[in-house]
């Protein structure tokens, strides 16, 4: 595997990489952003993936969320990967934002023509950590996962279905309960096919509902996001995990939406949350 270093940033005493890479599962080329910390010249540090929403891209955390200054300060690796395959082009894959481009919806695709290309959960899960291991900065026994929207929807379904390998696990306005809005819906019947049975490995509602999940799982969510009602639903989430008898800490916040801003004035807390689990005492 060759992987193409495309440019690189100093950022606080670090460095912000972006690279490119032909994907094993996705069977076309791929693209991730990675902060380096400035401890990392010193030894290997913690792992933070993090999962970006609908129409982002591998460079949308790295510009938008203002995460590496706090990331240098705890010693943080932080990689984010694209959100779809790009380059492997399929009919019709840019015909709505929410479906095909830029939303991969974290899933392994049953689906031809998406079943090709679109194995991004085990492109997040399997051959993106593998790669990131041969960088030489990160701890592979110290991993976490992390996302916003869509990508809360991935990092939480990644983190209950992995629990042996994602020590910490946070969101930001999740797409909480996928079988039971739009977006998840026609994510789900694109990607998976009709059988809703399907669907409930990766709908964290539904996993949570069955299984005690061991480890704190952190959620804030803006109280004037447009899509809270419709597409997100963390109630449902919220009662699944009171069913586990899991540990959820749900925040609603007056005044704030969907997006980066929103993100970035809390992403100081998601962090430290990240950094209390992954960073031995």
């Amino acid at each position: 595997m060759t992987l193409n270093l495309i440019s690189e940033h100093a950022c606080f005493g670090g460095w912000t990489r972006f690279y490119s890479h032909e994907s094993r599962e996705c069977r076309t080329e791929m693209r991730f952003s990675v902060y380096v910390p400035p401890q990392a010249a010193q030894g290997k540090v913690p792992v933070l993936y993090y999962l970006a929403g609908l129409t982002c891209t591998e460079e949308t955390f790295m510009m938008k969320a203002g995460a590496q200054r706090v990331a240098a300060e705890l010693g943080l690796m932080l990689v984010a990967p694209d959100t779809s395959p790009r380059k492997a082009r399929q009919p019709g894959d840019d015909a709505s934002w929410d479906f095909g481009l830029g939303a991969g919806f974290y899933v392994d695709s049953t689906q031809a023509p998406w079943s090709q290309n679109y194995r991004m959960y085990s492109y997040v899960t399997k051959e993106l950590p593998e790669i990131v291991q041969s960088l030489d900065s990160g701890r592979a026994d110290r991993q976490g996962i992390f996302g916003h929207s869509m990508g809360g929807h991935g990092a939480l379904v990644c983190a209950l279905r992995n629990p042996d390998r994602y020590l910490s696990v946070s969101a930001f306005a999740p797409i909480s309960a996928p079988m039971q809005c739009p977006w998840g819906q026609k994510a789900f019947g694109g990607y998976l096919g009709a059988d809703q049975s399907q669907w409930k490995q990766y709908d964290a509602s539904e996993l949570i509902r069955t299984q005690r999940y061991a480890r704190p799982i952190f959620i804030d969510q803006g109280a004037r996001d447009k899509f809270l009602t419709e597409q997100l639903k963390p109630d449902i989430f919220a009662d699944a995990v009171r069913e586990s008898g899991s540990e959820l800490q749900f925040r609603m916040h007056p005044g704030y939406d969907h997006g980066y801003y929103f993100i970035a004035t809390f992403m100081e807390d998601h962090l430290r949350h990240h950094a209390r689990q992954l960073t031995p005492s």
